[in-house]
Order: structure tokens, then sequence, then C-alpha cells
């Protein structure tokens, strides 16, 4: 579907479309689809406009228990319009497409009816009080004044926002709570200065912003207030979800046919694999840095000198951003040299990650939506937090050295998440569903097999091969962090000695990482599910094609059937 071909029906209620005598299949899913995900986006106006559908850029999500009712009723009645087509006579992307919205559809009443969220997350209404807004100035999508309106009306819904968070939000996780703190101030200062280059350029509209962003920063500031005397104390909830919702949102979050005990036993397994690939790196470098020490017997004594050598040599908050910059021309020609994936000609930005996004991890890209027509991609790095000891930013940077950050720009960038989403922005289907609806494991999974991809073929040298197998091993603790969080009781001095001492992780990254871990369930798993899956459907392509393999062509044919989850992948390239 090209970016600029946006569905056509608002839709005021839920429309259900009942299979119509004498439609195809094709035709009655089409019509149901749309219906569909006309709905969704109106109910989720923020994330339709991340993905580019500026139809409902002026509303914000309703949090009420009855809207989340009504969200409920209308998944609920277009899985039973789904439910009534014959799938079977579905042809083209219809036929997988039909299965993605059907996933996605129950996942959404899972969040809402079982998971519930919006109860103890207050991390959940952030998308509502900050993301809201920057979505409106990120992006040149329309006349500063027209993003200015819609600015204005969100603002004034902000107020409404937080009364419903207050209401609804009852017991949270201690990090949770803390992690919103954090994020409001960003918040705050976006409300207050954040339009200021929309303003410069629509001035006529400064007076009647003016009064709304002054009452959005105040509710916020007050907001904070509540969060920090009232909720905080309060906040006594455990972050780990147990093994049934865990059970159950691994389902919807990988759509993958691995149970959580086949992760687990791979993970472990791969565990041994690639520190003994890591260990067999590490030896030549061994001998180059230290010509006068006798090799040591064990594995983690000389990988660990190695990566201590190439550690010692990192950015810091003040150079991060433009050896970033740098790291990733280098990566871009390095990719086109060695002609191993289309490279889309689409503008990229290096930045720094706005105050209101950060706590999660040190990098993330930020791709214009699939329905946006033009867009440049962000790919943004976060200092470390300014509360943090000497020691441990120093901790930090040693993780993310120069070696590593070569690493870090594959998996964020080139030919990683930055290259797959372009690619993917361009896929054509007669529906919308692979566009809204993309699968999380199968962007993370590339990413990492990106990481795979320029390592073989030489990128950086041995020296970053070190660093992208050390990747690799912190892809498997992450599965393996997830998983025993929520299965088995993982404690914080376990995960820190998983981290550090079998994945040779800095202490300042593994305490990230921890904070990350408890915010997050099942997300930390789809890198590593997502590359298993990647690497098996290369085989099975090299296996298939034997000597006509060609790297290339099977990236780009790969890339070419947008984000769908790999098993769907397999079914659309005949693999």
């Amino acid at each position: 579907m090209k970016p600029t071909r946006l569905l056509l029906a608002l839709f005021a209620g839920a429309a259900v479309l009942q299979a119509a005598p004498g439609k195809t299949a094709d035709a009655t899913f089409e019509a149901v689809a749309q219906a569909c995900l006309d709905d969704y986006l109106r109910l989720n106006p923020e994330y339709a406009t991340q993905l580019g559908d500026h139809r409902f850029d002026g509303l914000l999500t309703n949090y009420s228990p009855a809207a989340i009712q009504t969200k409920v009723k209308t998944m609920r009645q277009h899985l039973v319009a789904l439910a009534g087509i014959n799938q079977a006579q579905l042809t083209g992307p219809n036929r997988v497409d039909a299965q993605i919205l059907k996933l996605n559809l129950e996942a959404q009443v899972f969040v809402l009816t079982e998971l519930k969220a919006q109860d103890w997350d207050p991390l959940s209404y952030n998308t509502s009080l900050a993301d809201s807004i920057y979505l409106l100035t990120a992006r040149d999508f329309a006349p500063a004044a027209d993003r200015l309106r819609s600015a204005a009306q969100r603002l004034a819904g902000i107020p409404a926002v937080i009364a419903q968070a207050k209401a609804n939000l009852v017991n949270p996780p201690e990090i949770y709570t803390q992690t919103a703190i954090k994020q409001l101030n960003g918040a705050i200062g976006l409300v207050r200065d954040g339009l200021d280059p929309l303003l410069a350029e629509a001035p006529a509209l400064k007076a009647e912003l003016a009064p709304l962003q002054a009452k959005a920063a105040a509710a916020l500031a007050e907001y904070k207030e509540w969060m920090e005397k009232d909720l905080l104390p309060r906040s006594q909830g455990d972050f780990r979800i147990g093994a049934d919702l865990y059970r159950k949102n691994l389902r919807y979050t990988l759509a993958s046919d691995l149970t959580p005990e086949q992760i687990l036993a791979r993970a472990e397994q791969e565990l041994t694999s690639v520190t003994a690939q890591l260990h067999a790196t590490a030896l030549p470098l061994f001998k180059k840095y230290f010509p006068d020490t006798p090799v040591p017997p064990d594995q983690r004594t000389v990988i660990k000198a190695v990566l201590d050598h190439l550690a010692q040599v990192h950015p810091d908050n003040s150079t991060v951003v433009d050896f970033g910059r740098k790291t990733l021309e280098e990566a871009t020609a390095f990719v086109r040299a060695h002609d191993l994936v289309t490279v889309p000609d689409v503008p990229i930005e290096m930045i720094v990650t706005p105050e209101f996004r950060r706590g999660r991890g040190i990098a993330y890209c930020d791709s214009p939506g699939a329905l946006e027509p033009t867009g440049k991609t962000f790919v943004a790095i976060e200092p470390t937090p300014s509360d943090w000891p000497e020691a441990r930013v120093v901790s930090f940077f040693r993780e993310y050295n120069n070696y590593m950050m070569g690493d870090l720009l594959v998996h964020e960038a080139m030919p990683g998440h930055f290259l797959q989403l372009a690619h993917s922005n361009r896929f054509q289907a007669p529906t919308l569903v692979r566009s809204i609806f993309q699968s999380g494991t199968f962007i993370e999974g590339w990413a990492v097999y990106a990481e795979r991809v320029m390592a073989e073929a030489g990128f950086g040298g041995p020296e970053t091969k070190m660093q992208q197998l050390k990747m690799r091993l912190r892809v498997v603790c992450n599965a393996i962090l997830d998983q025993k969080i929520h299965l088995a009781g993982l404690t914080k001095e376990q995960g820190l000695e998983l981290m550090m001492q079998r994945g040779f992780q800095e202490e300042g990254e593994a305490v990230a990482k921890w904070q990350r871990a408890q915010l997050s369930y099942t997300q930390l798993a789809t890198y590593f599910v997502g590359a298993a899956e990647h690497d098996d459907l290369r085989a099975a392509a090299e296996k298939k094609w034997g000597a006509d393999f060609n790297v290339k062509k099977y990236n780009d044919l790969v890339l070419s059937v947008g984000s769908p989850a790999v098993k769907f992948v397999r079914e659309e390239v005949g693999l």
C-alpha cells in the first residue's frame, strides 16, 4: 500500500461488516479489515499520528472504564466478523494478513481485560501526556499552523487524561512510578518549550497556545507532585506479571510457535556456543595485544582481557552523538561497498534522546510511520542519567566503547532498523493490516541478524566482531532474564551475575538493563527469538538455493514483504 493511500472511512462507532452474499472472501476481508483498522486508529489516536494517519491528531486516548469497555466490545465484534470469513479462500497477502489481524485483535482484548496495564502502569499514560505533542513537532508532515491547532486540542485534553490516570492507578510497582516521575520532567519541558519552533513559523497562534501550554504544564506539575507524595508511597506492586500473564503475553508479543521452555533451552544452549565463538575470536587478539603474556587456559580470562582492552577507547556524554554520526556514515558506505542489501534513499538524523523518553535503553530508531508519505528517521542516543556516580558513567561507556558503538549503529540503523523499516514502508497490499501491526520479533530479529551479516563481511574487523558476539550474548541473556524474572522469580543479584559473568557486561550496562527488565515483560525475548528465527530462515534459503544463494538477493527478498512475524515471512517467500 502506498504511504499516501490512507483509510477513507471514519466510523463514529464500531462498524462491523459481515460476509455479504456474492462477495468474494478477499473483498469481504478487505472491508472487514478497513472497518476494524479505522476503529483501531480512532481509539488509539496517538498511534495513528505516529503511523502517519493524521485524521485524529487533535485527539487523545480515552482511558475511562467506559471507554475501555467500548474498545473491548469493538475489538470483539471485529473478531466475530473476521471469523465469518472462509480464510481458505483468501489469496495473496490477505492470507497472512487475516492471521495477523486476528492475532492482534485478540492481543488488544487480552491487554485490556487481563493484563490491565492501565490499572498499574503509570508509564502507559505517557503516550498521551508527552508523545502526543512530540509527534506533532518531530516531522514536517503539515504546515506549522495545522499542527499547532492539533496540539492545542491535545493540550486541552491533557488534564482529563491525568484525571483518568489518577482514578485508574492502583498499587503500581515502585520502579514504574519512579520512572514515570523522571519522564514527567521531560513532558513538562516539552509542553512549555517544545512548540517554540512551530510557533516561530506561525506566530499568530502564540496568544491562543500560551494559556493552553500553561494550563497543561501546571496540570503535569501537579500530577508529578501527586505521584511523588501520593502514588509513590503506595507503589508496592510486584513488577513481575506472573506465569499465566507472561505466557499469554509472550504468545501475542512473539507470534511464534516456540514455547517458553523451548526458548529457554535454546537460549541456554546458545549461551555456551556463542561464548566458544567469542573465545575463538579473542585468541588472536589476545596474542596481538598481550604478546608477552602466556595465553590463559580458561575461556573467560581470555575473553575478559580482550574486552577490557577494547573498552579503554570509548566516547562520553559530550561526544557519543557525534561519534554515532560518524559510525553511521562508515556503516552505510560498507553496506554499499559490499553489496549486502539494497539501501533506500531516505533521510536519517542522529539526535539526543528527548528527556521524556529516557530510562529504557541507550538508543532507539524512530522511523516515520508506514502511512507517512514523507518523513525522516531519527536514531536517538541517550546520555547517562544525571544522578549516576562518575564510576558508573565510566563503566557504561566502557560498555559502549568505540567498537561496540559500531555494532550498535549496525543494529539501530544500517543495515538494521533504519534500513529494514525503510524497506517495510514500501510494502503494498490490499489492506493496511501489515503496516499497522508490525512484528517486533521480526524487526528486532532482523537487527540482530544484521549485526551478524556485517561482522561476517568484516565490518570493523575482529574488534567489532568481538562486540557483535558479545551483543549476541546480551540478546541471549535478555531472553533468559526476561523469562526467569516472570516465571522463576529471578533476583537482582542473580540477574546482574548472569549479565556480568556470563554476558561480560559492564556494571553500568547491567544495572541499566535490570531497570529495563523490570519495566518490560516479553519484549526482551523478541531479540533472541527473532534472531533465532532469522538464522533458521537464512539456513533454509542456503539449503534450498545451494550454489545460487546470494546474500543481497536473500536479504532483499526477506525485506520485500513488510514486517510480519518470521513464520509468516516463510509462508510469503516460500522458505
